[in-house]
C-alpha cells in the first residue's frame, strides 16, 4: 500500500525525460498550477507533470513511474472539489489534456468513443449538428476522464443518470502499465466482473483512465425551463416531491434557498425575481408532452404555496437562467468577499430530503457561519457552501461534518457526486463501515505498491 512508497525520485525523471523529453515539465509554475483542483490548497505540489499524447505514453510513463516507486496523480481540468489532485507525497501528475480526440461518432447506436482528456462542452461543440448531445453537465468544463474517475453526474441527472449509467466502456492503464478494455458499445453484458463500474468512481486510486465508450442521447425537439419560487424551502422540497411521485419526466430540478438567491439576484441580475426559496425546472420532449408536463407542473406548485412560475422557451432566455445557477458558487462567494468556501456534497433518499435540509438549515444557523444551500433537489442531492475565513476554517469543517452525518444518519451519503479524495475519507468509513476492508482489499491487489494517486479514498 501507500505506506510501502520508497520514491526514487531523481532516477525516476531522468528516465522520463530520455522518454518524453519536453512533455515532462519540471518548473516550478507549471507544478503549482497543478497542485490543487478548486476545492482546498495543497499541501504541496507535484515534482512533475507530464503531458501524455497517446496510450503508449501513459503506459510507458506508468511502467517507469512504478520501476521508481513514484506516485501517479491522474490529471483532468482540476475541476474536483475534494482534494482528488493533491500530491501528498509528491511524484508525477499525469495531466490528460493534451489526449483530447473525439475518436468515433455512432450516431445509429448513440454512442461516442473519446479520449480522456476531452471535456463536455468540446464534445457536444463536436455533436452540434447531429441532433444528438452528451447530457451531463457538473457545471465545470470538466474533461470526460475525469467525471469518469470522480463518478460525476450534475444537473440532468435527475433525467439521465450519472456517469455509471452512461459509460459503456473504458480504456485503463493499470499500475503495471498494462492497457486492459472494460465494456463495449453494447448496452449490456453477462460476461465477469464490471470492471468499468469498478474504475467508474475509483478517483485514479486504481488506473489511468485513457479513453471512454459514452451514451449519446437525441436533442430534445422542445425544452422548457421554469423558475418557481415558494413562500419556504419547506414546501418547495415537498413541491419538489410530488412531481417525482406522478412520475414528471422532468430533465432538471435545481433548488436554491433564500441567501442562495438573494445571492443570484445580485451576482446575475436576476431582478426580476425575489429572494426566496426557488425551482428551476427544465423540460425536454416534444410540443405536447412539454405542455403536459408544465400544466402538471403549475397544478403541484400551485397547491405547495408556489409565489410565481415563470417559463422560458427561448434558447437566450434559458441560457441565462441555467448561466445564473451555474454561477451560485461564485455568487454565494460574494457574500462574505475574500471568505472560502466549504461546500458539502449530501445526497438522501427523497422521501428524507425535506425533513433533512430543515435539519440542515437549523444547524446552519445555529453555526454563525453564511450557509447559502442550492442542490440538484430531483435526486435528493444538496450542497451547503459555509463561508469562513482563515481562523473560523477548522469550524466549518466540523459542521461539513455534522451535515454529512445528518445525511448518513437518513440513510444517504456524505457525497453524491464530488467523491471523497484526500478530504472525506473520516466519513467514508462512517458510512461504510466493514466494507472499506473490502475496497482496500481490492486497492491492495490491483496497486500492491501503492503509487496510483496516494492518500486518496483512504
Amino acid at each position: 500500500m501507500a505506506d510501502g512508497l520508497l520514491p526514487e525520485l531523481g532516477a525516476c525523471l531522468e528516465a522520463l525525460a530520455e522518454r518524453f523529453g519536453e512533455a515532462l515539465r519540471t518548473g516550478h509554475a507549471i507544478c503549482n498550477q497543478h497542485a490543487s483542483g478548486e476545492g482546498p490548497a495543497a499541501s504541496r505540489p507535484p515534482d512533475a507533470v507530464l503531458f501524455p499524447t497517446s496510450v503508449r505514453d501513459v503506459s510507458d510513463g506508468v511502467q517507469i513511474c512504478a520501476a521508481h516507486r513514484v506516485a501517479i496523480i491522474p490529471y483532468g481540468a482540476g475541476t474536483s472539489l475534494e482534494g482528488h489532485v493533491h500530491a501528498l507525497r509528491g511524484g508525477v501528475t499525469f495531466d490528460m489534456s493534451l489526449m483530447d480526440r473525439i475518436l468515433a461518432v455512432n450516431a445509429s447506436d448513440l454512442d461516442v468513443h473519446v479520449e480522456a482528456g476531452v471535456t463536455r462542452e468540446a464534445l457536444n461543440g463536436h455533436l452540434r449538428d447531429s441532433g444528438l448531445f452528451f447530457p451531463l453537465d457538473p457545471g465545470a468544463n470538466a474533461t470526460l476522464g475525469g467525471m469518469a474517475a470522480t463518478r460525476a453526474s450534475g444537473t440532468n441527472a435527475v433525467r439521465y443518470g450519472t456517469m455509471k449509467d452512461v459509460t459503456l466502456g473504458l480504456t485503463v492503464v493499470t499500475p503495471q502499465g498494462v492497457v486492459i478494455e472494460t465494456g463495449g458499445r453494447a448496452r449490456k453484458s453477462s460476461m465477469g466482473y464490471d470492471l468499468t463500474r469498478l474504475y467508474v468512481g475509483s478517483e485514479g486510486t486504481l488506473g489511468v483512465i485513457t479513453s471512454l465508450h459514452l451514451r449519446l442521447f437525441g436533442i430534445p425537439e422542445v425544452i422548457a425551463a421554469g423558475v418557481a419560487q415558494f413562500q419556504s424551502a419547506g414546501e418547495a422540497i415537498l413541491a419538489v416531491i410530488a412531481v417525482l411521485q406522478m412520475g414528471v419526466p422532468v430533465a432538471r430540478l435545481e433548488f436554491l434557498d433564500e441567501v442562495q438567491m438573494g445571492a443570484c439576484i445580485r451576482w446575475s441580475k436576476l431582478t426580476e425575481l425575489l429572494a426566496k426559496p426557488t425551482l428551476f425546472v427544465e423540460l425536454h420532449g416534444s410540443a405536447v408532452s412539454v405542455a403536459d408536463q408544465q400544466d402538471q407542473i403549475r397544478d403541484v406548485f400551485a397547491s405547495s404555496d408556489c409565489a410565481n412560475i415563470q417559463w422560458a422557451l427561448r434558447t437566450e432566455d434559458r441560457s441565462r437562467l441555467w448561466t445564473a445557477r451555474h454561477n451560485a458558487y461564485w455568487a454565494a462567494k460574494s457574500l462574505c468577499p475574500g471568505y472560502d468556501a466549504v461546500t458539502t456534497d449530501a445526497c438522501v433518499p427523497i422521501s428524507d430530503l425535506a425533513d433533512t435540509i430543515a435539519e440542515v438549515k437549523t444547524l446552519a444557523a445555529h453555526s454563525g457561519f453564511v450557509c447559502p444551500i442550492v442542490g440538484h433537489v430531483g435526486d435528493g442531492n444538496f450542497h451547503v457552501m459555509i463561508l469562513h475565513d482563515a481562523q473560523s476554517r477548522e469550524a466549518a469543517d466540523r459542521l461539513g461534518c455534522d451535515i454529512a452525518r445528518v445525511a448518513i444518519r437518513r440513510g444517504g451519503t456524505a457525497s453524491g457526486e464530488h467523491g471523497v479524495g484526500s478530504c472525506r475519507k473520516t466519513l467514508l468509513r462512517e458510512e461504510h463501515a466493514t466494507a472499506v476492508q473490502t475496497m482496500l482489499q481490492i486497492k491492495s491487489q490491483l496497486d500492491p505498491m501503492g503509487i496510483m494517486n496516494p492518500d486518496k479514498i483512504f
